[in-house]
């Protein structure tokens, strides 16, 4: 099995199909050893994607499901500086999600669109490489007045992808 230093791809395994995250581990090693170090020790298993926003991006990590949980493996220590050539360009760009400067924990986002003015604000780890589709249907999941979704959206499952372990169906079957 490998280390969450050693990870590069990252399996999401959710209620809706399964995405896998391709980490940007030169430019957020630390974000993206904190990410795979979560997922294998299961600490994303059972966790909800708990705000969505149409046109813009999907978060989820916080164990607590309510926004304000979640923890580093790095505990109070921060994480990376924005890496300077990273931007949030497009769909399918995950990052650290955070509430000022060097806060991030478990939190992350994935953009649902071109979001230029969380760059150099958030810590972009990695990419979506397989499964955008689900990502897209995920952000257009029916949300109260407070961006929370109606219907649960459950990770059901994050791992570590081994080299090799083939492709992800990216039309996995949704059972919402």
């Amino acid at each position: 099995m490998a280390s969450g230093a050693d990870a590069e791809y990252v399996l999401l395994d959710t209620n809706m199909g399964q995405v896998v995250v391709e980490l940007y581990t030169d430019h957020a090693p630390r974000a993206c050893t904190n990410f795979a170090t979560l997922a294998l020790k299961g600490y994303y298993n059972g966790v909800v994607f708990h705000r969505i926003i149409k046109d813009f991006m999907i978060q989820g990590g916080d164990p607590t499901g309510t926004g304000r949980g979640g923890s580093s493996i790095y505990g109070e220590k921060p994480l990376d500086d924005p890496h300077p050539l990273l931007k949030h360009s497009g769909a399918g760009i995950i990052s650290m999600a955070n509430s000022g400067p060097k806060t991030e924990g478990s939190q992350f986002f994935i953009t649902l669109a071109p979001t230029p003015w969380l760059d150099g604000k958030h810590i972009i780890f990695g990419r979506i490489k397989s499964g955008m589709s689900i990502v897209q249907r995920i952000g257009l999941v029916e949300t109260d007045e407070s961006d929370r979704p109606v219907t649960k959206i459950i990770i059901r499952k994050a791992r570590v992808l081994e080299r090799g372990d083939g492709e992800i169906d990216d039309e996995a079957e949704a059972e919402v």
